[in-house]
């Protein structure tokens, strides 16, 4: 009997498209695991050409498979992705946000764009643009661009610009530039951030890493728990809920809500700073791989 056939009996009720992806994903584990076997063997050769201890070659084996498993998670992760949400301040909603994101081979676009509603446009005529582009390594997004940009506003256009070979990060804003130096391995920006998640296989207990915008870098510390099952226009979801942690007091707080049976994509925000706290709730969503 399938995997498929047992959820079925269960009573885990999928549509084509999920038996479409969980297969997918279960190929692409058979394929790793049998390259992983392939290896097993080369080493125990070479343990015994070069009579090398069994538990540094565990250790170097267990290195190895946790990259093969990385690996498999980048190309499990869909290739496009369309997540519309209503954007709601205090309890009252105030516009909408639609996230794209495209990847096309090792490389990728995240755009994101926040209209204010008819109601609220004379506090908000234009369009606030988030774009992240990069690559697509075995560990996930490493970006190389950011951009923070008000169509109302295009002298505040902010960017981050990436250097992973000299470990930096370039901040721009009004004219002015900032270096940032020592960039850590895995940092992302204020829209890829979110992204990470559906490249997080298994999904981390906790999750530290330095996040860029385009004006500064800071560090962000999550810790993980059972988010439940969340209600949301787009429908209901169980989620793992990840929450920032150990930032200063005047620092934004984030919760997201992420949806394990749905890529790890982020069904609910929330980002609370002065007594305010915005949420960003999922409306609708579309995924293709």
């Amino acid at each position: 009997m399938t995997l498929i056939q047992n959820l079925r009996l269960f009573g885990f009720g999928l549509g084509r498209a999920d038996e479409r992806s969980v297969i997918r994903q279960m190929w692409l584990v058979r394929r790793k695991a049998l390259r992983f076997s392939a290896l097993q063997a080369v080493f125990h050769k070479f343990q015994v050409a070069f009579n090398t201890p069994p538990s540094m070659f565990r250790i170097l084996l267990l290195t190895l498979f946790s990259a093969v498993l990385f690996s498999a998670a980048a190309q499990a992760a869909p290739d496009r992705i369309r997540l519309e949400y209503q954007v709601i301040r205090n309890g009252l909603t105030l516009g909408t946000v639609t996230d794209t994101f495209t990847r096309n081979g090792n490389q990728y676009q995240l755009v994101s764009e926040t209209r204010a509603a008819d109601g609220f446009k004379i506090f908000m005529p234009g369009i606030v643009r988030f774009e992240s582009r990069g690559n697509v390594t075995a560990e996930g997004l490493q970006p190389l661009q950011f951009q923070h940009i008000r169509s109302d506003a295009p002298s505040k256009l902010a960017t981050a610009t990436f250097d992973w070979d000299k470990h930096q990060v370039r901040h721009q804003y009004k004219g002015n530039s900032k270096l940032h130096e020592n960039l850590l391995a895995g940092s992302q920006d204020q829209l890829s951030v979110l992204y990470q998640f559906a490249f997080m296989s298994p999904l981390p207990a906790e999750y530290e890493l330095e996040v860029a915008s385009g004006k500064s870098i800071k560090k962000h510390r999550y810790v993980g728990s059972d988010g439940g099952v969340i209600a949301t226009p787009a429908g209901r979801f169980a989620t793992r809920l990840y929450q920032r942690v150990g930032h200063a007091a005047d620092d934004k707080s984030v919760s997201v809500w992420i949806a394990p049976e749905r890529h790890n994509l982020p069904v609910q925000v929330s980002i609370s700073q002065d007594g305010v706290t915005v949420e960003q709730r999922l409306v609708r969503y579309s995924v293709g791989e």
